[in-house]
């Protein structure tokens, strides 16, 4: 993303949705971007989902990728999730879809 020219933030390895919520509106951030590989992307996209609300960061997108079923991105994207992307997925097409 920093290639696309976007100021990037990264937070780490391992961290709570609280870090990550907290940390996105320390930096007053446009975007989140969550990148999950465990299978926990039923767990962690939804509580992030519901800290950003009770935050007041309905204009923040939430997106991300890893390894998650079609039929799983489906129901995030329902939620209110923003597209997800598998593995392999181009940089450039992620970097589009941000920026629209």
């Amino acid at each position: 993303m920093r290639n696309a020219g976007m100021e990037v933030i990264y937070t780490g390895l391992c961290q709570t949705p609280e870090m990550v919520v907290n940390a996105a509106l320390q930096e007053d951030v446009d975007v989140i971007g969550i990148s999950i590989l465990s299978g926990a992307h039923m767990t962690l996209f939804p509580k992030v989902m519901q800290l950003m609300k009770e935050k007041g960061m309905e204009d923040v997108l939430l997106t991300g990728g890893g390894i998650i079923p079609e039929e799983d991105m489906a129901h995030l994207n329902n939620m209110g999730i923003g597209k997800l992307f598998a593995p392999g997925t181009s940089t450039t097409d992620i970097a589009a879809y941000i920026r629209n």
